[in-house]
């Protein structure tokens, strides 16, 4: 079940830049390295429901109807939308004599969830991805597609992590 090839296709795709992690290098830029690993935490949860939908069959229908992955794609594009317009409107964050306004570690998750929820791009990863690393012989498939989720989310966290770390560690020297 966990094998090489399960490892390092993983490993790749979490190390492929996406919409997380450019927020969570964003929040380690502008808030920090602590908010960074809230931002990381928050990415990571925002898998949960992918995981949970490709489980309970609703990511099939995702798959088989273009209404519905319309729908699902053009939300995350709105969201995407509110999140640059939002930014665009706090100058804060273009201003490097002051403080970014602080956002709590429950908005920093909450807002990294959303931007994890509302991407299709997991629905489809969980779809096609994951059960290609599960035997039809195994004695609990469900059981090893939770495993092979949680050593995904847990490689998802850690590299997500890194990137925060690393940004900070990069505005903290400018």
């Amino acid at each position: 079940m966990i094998t090489l090839d399960f490892l390092i296709t993983s490993f790749i795709v979490v190390l492929i830049p996406g919409t997380g992690a450019v927020f969570t290098v964003s929040t380690g830029l502008m808030r920090g390295k602590r908010a960074s690993l809230w931002a990381a935490l928050g990415c990571t949860l925002g898998i949960v429901p992918h995981l949970l939908a490709t489980i309970l069959g609703l990511a099939a229908i995702m798959h088989t109807s273009a209404l519905a992955f319309s729908v699902l794609k053009y939300a995350g594009v709105a969201y995407l939308l509110y999140l640059a317009y939002a930014t665009w409107q706090d100058r804060s964050g273009f201003s490097f004599d002051q403080a970014p306004s602080q956002a709590s570690a429950w908005q920093l998750v909450v807002k990294a969830v959303l931007l994890n929820l509302l991407n299709p791009k997991l629905t489809i990863f969980f779809l096609a991805f994951l059960p290609q690393f599960v035997s039809p012989k195994a004695a609990s498939p469900l059981a090893d597609m939770l495993i092979l989720s949680g050593i995904f989310m847990l490689m998802t966290f850690v590299v997500f992590a890194v990137y925060g770390l690393l940004a900070h560690a990069f505005a903290a020297s400018l």
